[in-house]
């Protein structure tokens, strides 16, 4: 992936990376991107993501319909 950025050198100078963690977190945030996704724009695991949103205090999405799917994951498991 390439980006190109032209900011004022007088300004603090922000990342390629810097950018591609804030744009993840902004498109996650609005749902267009699974943290999956989002995870590999910013170049990281799911699990240092999910910490990011966390420190950033960005909700998961997580709704009625992923509990169920995961408590019957659990169920099945639990009958073996």
């Amino acid at each position: 992936m390439s980006l190109t950025v032209h900011a004022d050198p007088r300004e603090a100078p922000v990342s390629d990376a810097d950018i591609l963690t804030e744009l993840a977190i902004v498109l996650y945030e609005r749902e267009k991107l699974s943290v999956g996704w989002a995870a590999r724009l910013a170049g990281m695991d799911k699990w240092a993501f999910n910490d990011l949103l966390a420190d950033r205090e960005v909700p998961m999405h997580y709704d009625v319909a992923d509990l169920e799917r995961d408590l019957e994951a659990l169920r099945r498991l639990d009958q073996r």
